[in-house]
């Protein structure tokens, strides 16, 4: 849906352009540097500007490197029980501040994505109260968990943004209700097995959350007593109107992109019942509501569950 600007020829360094007008040509909507910050806050700029010019919107990960240094957790508790090298929050809400920063300036349209932190839940309400064309989403596992749910090292937890603490995710929940998050992502990042069998500071950050993002959502709306129809518009009808596609709802003439599934019927999160080819994920034995039956694609049957 979205291009990574510059991925084929600029290997995501940060440091020239895309050529966004020749890509909208060829159908994409929005552009992003992928899961890599832009450090560079005069490249940064003259992307902002070049995307306003055309009314692109932009999709930007609020990561300050240098403070992320070689962390691995949160900059809290459990990093310090567990002597793993931490991530502060002000390596998000710096980036952050300069993303709404050059916003203000600018006017061009922002995505956040995957904002993890109480703080940053405030200065994206302030940046709305403001009228600024901005948006932001969070990941379904910081939903759910906080540092606390590493334990004893679980690399199925070591994840980027860091699991925060449980204010942070309870604030989250809250910003999701109210408004000022918009959108829920799966962030789906399958690792292999070796790659999560290493110590936990070693490990690669990352988890599989695409066939659990539907499930995960059902489950935290029961915990805020949110309506269906309220929980599923947080990962379908939202996410396509900020990306200004005709997409996420049913209607007369609209694509029949329908997934089918039993809201009162659970499933085991296995190795075997994960299809992804990376079955981690924090969620790993747990029982989950949605189980999905059917999904379909343009009326076309591409999934069906054998029993």
């Amino acid at each position: 849906m979205f291009i990574q600007s510059g991925r084929s020829l600029q290997k995501l360094k940060g440091e020239k352009l895309t050529e966004m007008a020749e890509l909208r040509d060829a159908g994409c909507v929005a552009f992003s540097h992928a899961d890599e910050p832009i450090t560079n806050l005069h490249v940064l700029r003259q992307a902002m500007f070049y995307a306003s010019t055309f009314n692109f919107s932009v999709w930007l990960r609020p990561q300050e490197t240098n403070l992320v240094n070689k962390g691995v957790a949160h900059d809290g508790e459990v990093a310090t029980r567990l002597g793993l090298s931490p991530i502060p929050v002000c390596a998000e809400t710096i980036a952050l501040s300069n993303i709404i920063l050059l916003v203000r300036e600018i006017g061009v349209r922002v995505h956040v994505c995957r904002i993890s932190s109480a703080e940053s839940v405030a200065m994206i309400r302030a940046a709305k109260q403001q009228k600024l064309p901005i948006t932001c989403d969070v990941s379904i596992n910081h939903l759910h968990l906080s540092e606390m749910d590493i334990g004893f090292f679980n690399t199925n937890c070591h994840l980027i943004p860091p699991l925060r603490n449980s204010q942070d995710r309870d604030l989250l929940r809250a910003g999701l209700i109210d408004g000022t998050i918009d959108a829920i992502c799966s962030d789906h990042a399958p690792i292999d097995d070796d790659a999560k069998l290493l110590p936990f500071g070693e490990s690669e950050a990352g988890a599989s959350g695409l066939e659990l993002l539907l499930s995960l959502t059902l489950k935290w709306a029961s915990s805020m007593n949110l309506s269906l129809t309220d929980a599923l518009r947080s990962i379908t009808q939202i996410p396509a109107s900020i990306l200004a596609i005709d997409a996420g709802h049913l209607s007369l003439d609209a694509a029949a992109d329908i997934c089918i599934f039993d809201p009162e019927i659970y499933w085991k999160v296995t190795p075997t019942t994960l299809k992804s080819q990376g079955k981690n994920t924090p969620f790993l034995g747990m029982e989950l509501p949605g189980c999905v039956k059917y999904t379909l694609v343009n009326g076309n049957i591409i999934y069906q569950r054998s029993h």
